[in-house]
């Protein structure tokens, strides 16, 4: 086991972007503590504010709700988890077996932040409840199975990770139980309530997650120990090729040259597909926020942050994972006579255009306002202007490389998709929603849109100076980007 953690160790100390993974290291620690921090104060006043909204029994509410929790819980986890990745060549060399390696992969899902985090709510919770006279031995158990309930999630991600279909019905059930919950057609916490109260009246009960945990673990490692061979994903599938001129773009030269790259990327393979429909998914986020059925989304504010999405939906897809899509071929590319800024240009107007056309798919808001369909102008506005040129920006420092045929997970390769790209999307929402605030705060909601607008049109009028500044950047990295393209994961 030491050997393994020293192992791991060597690796992320002599990466090609070590810096940069020791900075996003202590961002993502400031991150967990305050996650920890919103954990625990759920955990210690989730008994009294159930209480004082007289809702019933405390212990009885939250198993009620149990179900919902532990389902986003898997949503969550399924998003954002790294699964256990572990390049087995060293380990030919020296005298370990291939259980070892495999317990060992395992084990580092087991110490996630994704499964102990969830302690912070549930002991501070389990500790209110024996103050308040519930028996010891009952909320003892109750957590036991809790716990047990919490690291099945773990292994049930680690066997679902490459079934997209199982998680699409996954995310498809639950959505349809909480729509129909929430509209009172269906209540399906009638039934699994008795379930998690079961784990607090009767000791024997929490046998039953600790049995599944078992089950799972074993599944698990059965599962990674057949699959855990050199020859894992060499072989190639033959398809009959073909091809797309676009001889429309050949007016524009090098830069044309490139945008038909980029289209060819989109349409051939599926993790840059993934991309594109999740762009078009991001088109509907705005119901949660034009409809006026959620109360505490009824805000201006939240209306521009709506906005934001809705139209760039494809940009935060795939404009921060520039230039982690031509990882595959990025060492050719940099060998020829291109220049930089028509490569980041290229980029870049793809994400302009498909912006434009989210902006124009989403005219049917106007059905909600006039002020919903504005959101929607005004954030298309400000991702062409300004939110364009960070995604580009921050695909400088991301330097993980992505495999263009991965399409098994829901959110593609999840080792492109990392806290490192969710901590380089915060100033790209803030940043427009703090300039309508202030200017909000100050003035009328009429101005506040035209400011973030405003930002947006003078982004766009100094865009050759900021391509000289994103350019300078992509140069200062490419040979660190080379090298960390070249390591396996």
């Amino acid at each position: 086991m030491l050997q393994f953690i020293s192992l791991e160790w060597k690796s992320f100390i002599r990466a090609a972007s070590f810096q940069t993974n020791l900075a996003m290291k202590i961002l993502m620690g400031f991150g967990a503590l305050y996650f920890m921090a919103v954990f625990l104060g759920l955990g210690v006043g989730v008994f009294f504010i159930i209480e004082d909204m007289e809702l019933g029994d405390p212990f009885e509410v939250v198993n009620r709700f149990m179900i919902y929790y532990l389902a986003f819980d898997m949503l969550f986890r399924y998003s954002l988890q790294k699964m256990p990745v572990t390049n087995i060549k060293p380990f030919l060399y020296v005298p370990l077996t291939k259980n070892q390696v495999v317990r060992f992969s395992l084990l580092k899902t087991v110490v996630s932040f994704f499964n102990w985090s969830h302690a912070f709510f549930f002991l501070p919770f389990s500790i209110v409840l024996i103050s308040k006279d519930y028996p010891a031995m009952e909320v003892l158990f109750w957590h036991l199975g809790m716990a047990a309930l919490i690291y099945a999630n773990n292994y049930i991600n680690v066997l679902i990770n490459n079934m997209s279909g199982v998680f699409y019905a996954f995310v498809a059930t639950f959505v349809a139980l909480g729509a129909a919950h929430f509209f009172g057609w269906f209540d399906v916490t009638l039934y699994t309530a008795p379930f998690f109260d079961l784990l607090g009246s009767n000791p024997l009960a929490c046998l039953i997650p600790l049995a599944l945990l078992g089950i799972l673990s074993r599944a698990a490692f059965l599962y990674f120990r057949k699959n855990m061979y050199l020859d894992a994903g060499l072989a190639t599938k033959q398809e009959e090729a073909s091809t797309q001129e676009y001889a429309f773009l050949n007016r524009f030269g090098n830069l044309g040259t490139f945008l038909k790259n980029d289209i060819r990327l989109i349409l051939r393979n599926k993790r840059s597909k993934m991309a594109l429909y999740g762009g078009l998914f991001f088109l509907f986020y705005g119901l949660l926020f034009f409809t006026g059925d959620i109360e505490v989304y009824d805000g201006p504010v939240w209306k521009i942050f709506a906005g934001i999405f809705v139209s760039g939906g494809f940009l935060f897809n795939f404009g921060q994972f520039v230039p982690s899509w031509d990882s595959a071929y990025y060492p050719l590319m940099m060998s020829q006579n291109i220049k930089y800024q028509d490569y980041i240009k290229a980029k870049w107007y793809l994400i302009v255009i498909a912006t434009a056309a989210s902006m124009l798919l989403a005219i049917p808001y106007l059905y909600f306002g006039l002020n919903a369909y504005l959101a929607v102008l005004v954030g298309g506005i400000y991702n062409i202007g300004i939110n364009g040129y960070l995604v580009l920006w921050g695909g400088a420092y991301i330097k993980t490389p992505i495999d263009l045929a991965s399409g098994k997970k829901a959110f593609g390769d999840k080792q492109s998709f990392n806290a490192k790209t969710l901590l380089l999307t915060v100033p790209k929402i803030l940043l427009p929603l703090a300039i309508y605030w202030v200017v909000a705060l100050f003035a009328s909601e009429t101005l506040a849109f035209a400011s973030v607008a405003f930002a947006g049109v003078l982004g766009y009028l100094f865009r050759n100076k900021v391509f000289s500044i994103i350019e300078k950047v992509y140069k200062d990295e490419k040979y660190k980007t080379l090298a960390a393209y070249k390591q396996t994961p």
